[in-house]
């Protein structure tokens, strides 16, 4: 069977839940985050997942995605790797994107990227390397991430350009699968949060 990968996106923080961009400031979980990162791992720890035997996992180091992994109970096998980390938002770390916007009208983070942080094509090449590990072996895989960066790598694991990723939104502590249909690239699961109505 050919290798899929499981995406799963930090939980609430405060900065998630007012809207800004965060990027590498290491902003913690709120306490809503790590109970949806609980129900997130008990989740995964019953069928028909049953604790991701085989799975090779890695995680983000901010502390909002290797917490989430920890509390989901999947700490102790998880590798964190630089690759995982958010978008570098530059100047606009930490600013809404009304704020953005009141002086720059025209702004879209998918297009216009930010100033002086990470530009689009680096943010692609990062995706593409995690595509390119989810791939290379096999098993299958699970990441504990950001949304920018894991809607970039689902835009890419598509063959889509990064840019693919304005139209899939991710809430956080949500899960998403990525695998294949007929040979090709798909979408198995998007932004499930079936896991937080419990």
């Amino acid at each position: 069977m050919a290798p899929r990968i499981l995406l799963a996106r930090h939980g609430q923080t405060e900065w998630s839940l007012s809207g800004r961009h965060t990027g590498r400031t290491d902003i913690p979980l709120l306490e809503e985050g790590r109970r949806g990162a609980k129900l997130l791992g008990e989740r995964l720890h019953r069928a028909p997942w049953n604790g991701l035997e085989g799975y090779e996992i890695r995680t983000s180091p901010l502390s909002r995605a290797a917490e989430t992994c920890e509390l989901a109970g999947f700490g102790g096998r998880a590798e964190t790797w630089d690759a995982l980390m958010e978008w570098d938002y530059g100047a606009y770390e930490g600013k809404t994107p009304p704020e953005i916007k009141a002086g720059d009208p025209d702004w879209f983070i998918w297009r216009d990227g930010v100033p002086g942080g990470e530009t689009l094509a680096q943010l692609s090449d990062r995706a593409d390397e995690v595509v390119a590990w989810a791939r290379s072996a096999d098993r299958d895989t699970l990441v504990f991430a950001h949304g920018h960066i894991l809607r970039s790598i689902a835009a890419r694991w598509l063959g889509e350009p990064v840019s693919f990723a304005a139209r899939i939104r991710l809430d956080p502590t949500s899960l998403s699968g990525l695998g294949w249909a007929y040979g090709d690239p798909a979408v198995e699961r998007w932004n499930d949060t079936g896991h937080l109505e419990a």
